[in-house]
């Protein structure tokens, strides 16, 4: 982390003036850290229902994967729709689209993840995708595909629901442990960033603005060389 550690400290320095404070978090234990503020003290019916939220994937018993469809950087699920429900109204997997002929759209990352479990097929064509030739067809779609699916999976397995934030130029949009996209917005907006590329200040002030015309925290995920993450949120200070 030594390069990307020194690029923080000069960002760091440039922002102090302008009321504005990085702080690496530990999105591994929310309810722990101060810097998640409004967690520090759950109920026990909170912590229950976020333990239910990240172990949904695992309860949805089925015979065999969803089948599914790779068309360009979307996965469509049409022919099993209906097998593929629960995954959307408990776990927020993809989104739903088409009024009598309904179908639902996984971005790469949602579908990548639910094929390492054995939830979902792919076929592109009428050739069955293992994990490997998935991943060589979505870096082609995602130029920083692979950086931001472990992202995407570390946050998805700690029970956190993300979005695709494309349209903000952003990765995605997370919601809080135990929170659905429709029953509030989401807490914040993530970069996700590889360390051996480094982080410029142009880079960092555009992130900034994206967080502030979307009012959401910016949230940085950085990876390091052993595909560990390491989170910095920024919040401005009054003065």
């Amino acid at each position: 982390m030594k390069k990307v550690d020194k690029k923080v400290k000069k960002v760091d320095k440039k922002i102090e003036k302008n009321n504005a404070k990085i702080i690496a978090v530990q999105m591994d234990k929310p309810r722990k850290s101060k810097d998640l503020r409004g967690h520090a003290e759950q109920s026990s019916a909170r912590k229950a229902q976020d333990k239910a939220v990240a172990e949904a994937t695992q309860e949805i018993k089925l015979k065999g994967p969803v089948r599914s469809k790779l068309i360009g950087d979307k996965v469509m699920v049409e022919e099993d729709y209906e097998l593929f429900l629960p995954f959307y109204d408990r776990s927020s997997f993809g989104e739903i689209h088409g009024v009598k002929e309904k179908r639902i759209e996984l971005g790469l990352s949602e579908s990548l993840y639910l094929m390492e479990r054995g939830k979902l097929s792919v076929f592109s064509g009428k050739k069955v995708l293992n994990l490997d030739g998935f991943v060589r067809l979505a870096r082609k779609s995602e130029k920083n595909f692979w950086t931001r699916y472990r992202v995407y999976r570390e946050l998805r397995t700690r029970g956190y629901t993300l979005k695709t934030a494309l349209k903000f130029g952003a990765d995605f949009r997370v919601y809080r442990r135990g929170v659905k996209p429709g029953e509030d917005h989401a807490k914040w907006v993530l970069f996700c960033a590889d360390e051996n590329a480094g982080l410029t200040w142009r880079q960092f002030s555009a992130m900034n603005r994206v967080a502030h015309s979307t009012r959401k925290s910016l949230l940085v995920g950085v990876v390091d060389d052993e595909g560990d993450v390491t989170y910095y949120e920024v919040r401005w200070k009054k003065p």
